[in-house]
């Protein structure tokens, strides 16, 4: 399967670019069996920036998965940009993880042994050609053409987030996922690593969903979905979005 023509023809149709319909995931089965998410329906469109809070165990980090193509549903669709990840088999969702999505997590996961820029190189190689060159735009869209050639050790904590976020940026994903960006940060690394993040959403080619249990952040967001228990509880739009210089945590 063609991933990219699929995504284009969706685009161009006017497709969410994330749509979830019945949505469940079980672990388990019998009694003993655990639902993460049960029925849920979710549509986000591109260029949204969405922020998704709830408590622990409230089946945030379970959706970004479903969305991400790392887990499969149990039962109901995942479709982003039109293609139907449930039905692709491992090798195309392979491929859609690597070349459709940026995975952004709380932790970096940098190479502590390779500079900023080869980092980012690690996923430019396996993505495309002039992997330098992409890499050091990425490192620039995030403020760190400066830090290439230093090691993680290095870095501040914000910086190395941004790193991280470069290494996501640098294959050019219609939907960025966000797993608690901010979650090992202070507040004004946190602030620097949202901004980022919204500018991203702002330029429009990109999609932002971050999951979070830090209800702060929602002030920033175009919308806010809150999760209760594997449901839904609430899903709100932001009439006036706030910059990330003034959230308070």
């Amino acid at each position: 399967m063609d991933l990219a023509a699929v995504a284009e023809a969706a685009a161009r149709s006017g497709y969410p670019a994330v749509a979830l319909q019945s949505c469940v995931k079980r672990y388990g089965a019998g009694p003993t069996a655990v639902f993460a998410l049960k029925d849920v329906d979710l549509e986000v469109w591109p260029g949204q920036f969405v922020v998704i809070l709830g408590p622990s165990g409230s089946g945030k980090t379970t959706l970004l998965n479903l969305i991400g193509g790392i887990e499969q549903p149990t039962a109901g669709s995942v479709t982003v940009a039109g293609i139907d990840i449930a039905s692709l088999d491992d090798d195309s969702r392979t491929s859609y993880r690597r070349d459709r999505v940026g995975f952004v997590f709380q932790f970096f996961n940098l190479v502590p042994t390779l500079t900023a820029l080869e980092n980012v190189q690690l996923l430019a190689e396996v993505t495309g050609p002039e992997a330098e060159v992409r890499s050091r735009d990425a490192l620039a869209r995030v403020g760190l053409a400066e830090v290439a050639d230093r090691f993680p050790g290095e870095m501040s904590g914000g910086q190395q987030q941004r790193v991280a976020i470069a290494r996501a940026l640098v294959k050019e994903p219609p939907l960025l996922l966000c797993d608690e960006p901010t979650g090992s940060l202070d507040l004004d690394t946190g602030r620097q690593v949202l901004a980022v993040l919204r500018e991203l959403a702002r330029e429009g080619h990109h999609t932002v969903v971050i999951v979070t249990h830090n209800s702060a952040v929602a002030a920033m967001a175009d919308r806010v979905v809150r999760l209760q228990s594997g449901t839904i509880a609430s899903d709100e739009h932001n009439r006036e979005p706030v910059e990330a210089e003034a959230l308070e945590w």
